[in-house]
C-alpha cells in the first residue's frame, strides 16, 4: 500500500491537461455488452475503476484490451454468462450498471448489490424501480439483484428520488430501454454530462434516444445495436479539483482539454470566492492571490454544484476568510473528510447535511487518511496547502479516478511522492 508525502506551501503555477472522465467511461463500457462487434472507447483513462470494469466485463464474456494508441476495445464473445460476483462490484458502485444491459441483451441477470467509497446511502432501489416499469422481475436476495425478462416493453417511468435524479438508476435503464419492445419515457432523468455523454454512444451504436441532457428522455427500442468508436468527455471533477488546488496554494495554473460549459457552477463560486478566471472553449486559467472570500456552497443536481467536488472545496473554505457554510444535499453523511482536516487544525464542524467552517490562516502539514476518491483529493489539496509535511495514506482510493495525479501536480510545481506505506510517521512535534 502506497502514500502521498507532500511538503506543502508552494503555489501552484502551470499548464496542465484534464484526463478523460471516469464516470463516463464506466457506463459507456457496460453499454458495449449490448452491440454487436468491437466498440472502441477512445483515451479511456487508466484508472483502477476501469481496470475493475474490465474484469467485470471479461467475467461476462468480453474480451478488453488496451490498443497502442491508447484506446480501449470490447468485443462480446460469450454470451451465456450474466452474473456479475461480489469480487468484481464490491471495488466500485458503477459496475452495477451491467445489470440493465445485461437484462435487455440475454433476458437475464444476477448482479451483486454494489461497493464503492463510502459516502452515506446510496440505494438501488430506483434503478430497480425503472426496470421493473419495463417488464423485469427483479428480486433481491444474498446480496445480489436477480433480473428476468423474456421481453422488456416501452414504459414511462418517473426516476427522480429524495436526493433528486439517479445518475446510475438513468443510464442503467436507458440502456435496457434501447432494447425493449415500443417507447420508453423516462421523467426525471439525471442531466449529467456522463449521462449525455453515454447516450451519444448508443445514438451511435443505433439506439433512438431524444432528450439526452434534459430531465426527460425518450427511448424508442430497436432490434440490435451495433458497435460503434466512442469519445469520451473531458473528466470535470478532475479539472474541478485542480482549479480548487490553484486558488488553495494561490497559484496560476492553466487547465487545459477540459470542458468549462460542464462546470459552470463551480467556476462561477471560484470568482465569488475571489478568483480571476479566463475561460475559452477548452480550457481555464486561474489566479489566485490571497485567501480566497467565505461562501455559502449547496450540493445539487447537475447543472448545479457536483457532490463529487465537495470535498475538495470545503478543503479550500477551511483557508478562507470568514466563516461558510458547506450543504450537502445528495449524500447529507458525506463529511468523512472533515475529522482528518481537523488533524491539520482547520476549524471546520458537522452539523447534519452542514459543514460550518471558519477560515484559519494556516493549515498545519500532519498525517492523515483518506476514506474515499474525493476525500482523498481534498487532502491532497490541503496538503499542498499546508506548512511542513502531510503523509496521506490508503492513497489506492485516489487512483479509482484520478490518473497520473501526481506526475500532473508535479508539473505544476508541487512537491508531492509517492512512496510505500511502510515508514513509520514522523513523530509530531
Amino acid at each position: 500500500m502506497d502514500k502521498f508525502v507532500i511538503e506543502g506551501g508552494t503555489p501552484l503555477n502551470g499548464t496542465v491537461s484534464v484526463s478523460r472522465a471516469k464516470n463516463a467511461a464506466l457506463p459507456i463500457m457496460a453499454a458495449a455488452l449490448l452491440a454487436e462487434g468491437k466498440t472502441v472507447i477512445r483515451r479511456a483513462p487508466h484508472l483502477a475503476d476501469v481496470r475493475a470494469m474490465a474484469e467485470l466485463l471479461e467475467v461476462l464474456g468480453a474480451r478488453v484490451q488496451r490498443a497502442e494508441n491508447d484506446d480501449l476495445e470490447i468485443e462480446v464473445l460469450d454470451e451465456s454468462h450474466s452474473v456479475g460476483p461480489y469480487d468484481v462490484l464490491r471495488k466500485m458502485r458503477a459496475g452495477f450498471c451491467v445489470l440493465g444491459p445485461l437484462l435487455a441483451r440475454r433476458k437475464q441477470a444476477r448482479v451483486s448489490v454494489p461497493g464503492g467509497c463510502i459516502i452515506g446511502f446510496r440505494p438501488i432501489d430506483l434503478h430497480i424501480k425503472g426496470l421493473r416499469a419495463l417488464g423485469a422481475e427483479v428480486r433481491t436476495r444474498a446480496g445480489y439483484v436477480a433480473a428476468e425478462a423474456p421481453k422488456l416493453k416501452g414504459t414511462r417511468v418517473f426516476l427522480g428520488g429524495p436526493f433528486g435524479s439517479t445518475v446510475l438508476g438513468t443510464a442503467n435503464v436507458m440502456m435496457a430501454a434501447t432494447l425493449a419492445e415500443g417507447t420508453t419515457l423516462i421523467e426525471s432523468a439525471a442531466c449529467e454530462p456522463e449521462v449525455t455523454n453515454l447516450a451519444h454512444a448508443l445514438i451511435a451504436m443505433g439506439a433512438q434516444i431524444k432528450g439526452a441532457g434534459t430531465p426527460w428522455l425518450e427511448i424508442t427500442g430497436v432490434k440490435k445495436l451495433t458497435a460503434a468508436t466512442i469519445d469520451l468527455i473531458p473528466d470535470r471533477i478532475e479539472a474541478g479539483t485542480l482549479l480548487a488546488a490553484a486558488v488553495a496554494t494561490s497559484g496560476t495554473v492553466t487547465v487545459n482539454d477540459m470542458r468549462p460549459d460542464h462546470l459552470s457552477a463551480v467556476t462561477d463560486k471560484l470568482q465569488q470566492m475571489g478568483a480571476d478566471l479566463e475561460i475559452t472553449e477548452h480550457a481555464c486559467t486561474i489566479h489566485a492571490q490571497g485567501r480566497p472570500h467565505a461562501s455559502t456552497l449547496v450540493t445539487h443536481p447537475y447543472p448545479g454544484f457536483p457532490t463529487d467536488l465537495q470535498a475538495q472545496f470545503t478543503t479550500l473554505l477551511t483557508l478562507a476568510d470568514g466563516t461558510s457554510v458547506v450543504t450537502e444535499k445528495i449524500y447529507p453523511d458525506r463529511f468523512m473528510h472533515v475529522s482528518e482536516l481537523q488533524r491539520m487544525a482547520a476549524d471546520v464542524r458537522k452539523e447534519g447535511p452542514n459543514a460550518i467552517i471558519v477560515g484559519v490562516d494556516q493549515l498545519s502539514g500532519a498525517p492523515v487518511m483518506a476514506s474515499d476518491l474525493r476525500a482523498s483529493a481534498a487532502l491532497v489539496i490541503a496538503g499542498l496547502a499546508a506548512e511542513g509535511q502531510t503523509h496521506v495514506k490508503r492513497v489506492y482510493h485516489i487512483d479509482r479516478g484520478y490518473e497520473h495525479i501526481v506526475e500532473k501536480l508535479q508539473a505544476l510545481g508541487a512537491h508531492i511522492q509517492r512512496l510505500p506505506d511502510d515508514e513509520p510517521i514522523p513523530p509530531e512535534p
